[in-house]
């Protein structure tokens, strides 16, 4: 800023006065003041310049300090990145390739490329994404091959706060170990163990609303309203089994569930299903959950019988992760109604419609060897699955499965079994992993099997 000068007036009459005062008391004589007057004026001169210079000065330092931050939010500028649509992108995907030899009829032996899943999601805000999956099953999509191309999922989640979200569109329903975590690199051995895939109808996808979070102490909760399953498909009178090998028996949706579930497409939503999930993971490396859901759904249509039915699944599971350990279990059971009316109606069918139906398993895994990247985890599994553990509306003295020889002249398979899996998964990285089992059915030992597969997941 400018110094606090005096003005110009004020001080050349002080300097007037002091020289006239000086002059006056050496020589009184008035003409002796002129060269004082002199001094006067050449020191009034002198102030005005240096009053420009300094004006001139501040001028200076303020365009400097201007130009100064005009540079620095250039460059801050120029430091942060441009901003495209594609930065809120997220693409993953997974894959699965089987080889699968049966025991006892070699000639059945298959190799398939089981799946393929692309993903693709979208972050909104914050607080809002889009997420979605795309399937191509069975290598070649077409009228006249075995592959379907199918949306896995369709939703758009929106968190509230830490604590509470909602979601809506197509998503997995949140049950067992591995309904929402399903990829190859997720799960022990070349398929899906059958509990989870004929009980629970793994993956199991519903269209609806649901309300999710978790909570300080570890507790997840997941609260649901979707479409139902729709029994107005149930098969009831096949010529043959649906499934001859194990492959089929999971690929064929032989459980009352898998079969009848409408993954939204054109669903009958007159009746909905309500779910509640509960999951435990408050202690590190342990996991404890329970799932219930019930729900009704359009009967078959048979003269005189039900129009509705009550479809109802629970499941409960415990996962423990110590170290190299990898140990687990899971027990589910559901249950049909009115299908005492329906197979009444329905006498003499090779597939009448079950009451209740059940599994459960244990598995231990262990990692014996790592090294960098490289993984080897052998495992051994025990499971017990009764797609048909009771019947209603059946005659005393009947069998509810056909027990004569089919059209090819082979055995009607048992709804039950008991199966033992052996087998390892070697990871390559954590996101390829190879696989390798062998299954023992102890009813249906036709079903007995070696597997070779290959996952990934990105």
């Amino acid at each position: 800023m400018t110094p606090n000068l005096f003005p110009k007036k004020l001080l050349i009459a002080a300097a007037a006065m002091s020289l006239a005062g000086a002059a006056s008391a050496a020589d009184p004589n008035a003409a002796a003041t002129q060269p004082l007057e002199q001094k006067i004026d050449s020191l009034s001169q002198q102030l005005d310049t240096l009053k420009a210079q300094l004006q001139q000065l501040k001028s200076q330092n303020d365009a400097l300090a201007t130009a100064q931050e005009r540079q620095e939010q250039q460059t801050a500028q120029a430091a942060q990145p441009h901003a495209s649509p594609f930065d809120n992108l997220s693409l993953w995907g997974y894959g699965e390739v089987y080889y699968t030899r049966p025991i006892h009829e070699t000639e059945k032996t298959v190799a398939d490329l089981a799946r393929a899943v692309f993903g693709i999601g979208y972050r909104f805000d914050d607080k809002t994404r889009f997420n979605s999956e795309y399937e191509v099953e069975h290598g070649v999509t077409s009228a006249n091959d075995p592959g379907e191309f199918e949306v896995e999922q369709l939703y758009v989640d929106h968190q509230f706060n830490r604590w509470a979200a909602v979601e809506g569109g197509l998503f997995l329903i949140p049950v067992g170990l591995i309904n929402e975590h399903h990829e190859p690199t997720a799960f022990y051995g070349v398929q899906r163990n059958f509990v989870e895939t004929l009980i629970i109808p793994s993956t199991w996808r519903e269209g609806g609303f649901a309300f999710h979070g978790n909570t300080d102490f570890g507790l997840d909760w997941n609260v649901g309203l979707t479409t139902s399953v729709n029994l107005s498909h149930w098969e009831g009178n096949p010529e043959d089994p649906i499934y001859s090998t194990a492959l089929e028996l999971i690929n064929e949706g032989a459980g009352p569930m898998a079969g009848t579930h409408q993954e939204l497409a054109l669903a009958d939503a007159q009746h909905l299903s309500q779910y509640l999930s509960l999951v435990y993971r408050g202690v590190p490396g342990l996991e404890i959950g329970a799932f219930g859901s019930t729900g009704t759904s359009t009967s078959p249509t048979v003269p005189d019988g039900p129009t509705s039915q009550r479809v109802s699944l629970w499941e409960g599971h415990v996962r423990w992760t110590p170290g190299r350990a990898d140990l687990s279990a899971l027990y589910a059971r559901g249950t049909i109604g009115g299908t005492g009316a329906y197979n009444a109606l329905s006498v003499g069918q090779s597939n009448p419609m079950p009451a209740s139906f059940s599994g459960y398993y244990a598995q231990a895994a262990y990692s014996v060897w790592q090294n960098e990247t490289y993984r080897v985890a052998p495992f051994a599994r025990w499971e017990r699955y009764n797609i048909g553990q009771s019947f209603e509306g059946i005659p005393a003295g009947v069998s509810p499965y056909p027990t004569g020889p089919t059209s090819t002249g082979g055995p009607w398979p048992q709804p039950y079994d008991r199966v033992w899996t052996y087998g390892a998964n070697f990871y390559v990285t954590p996101n390829v992993v190879l696989k390798a089992d062998y299954q023992s059915f102890q009813n249906n030992s036709d079903l007995s099997r070696f597997d070779l597969g290959l996952g990934l997941a990105f």
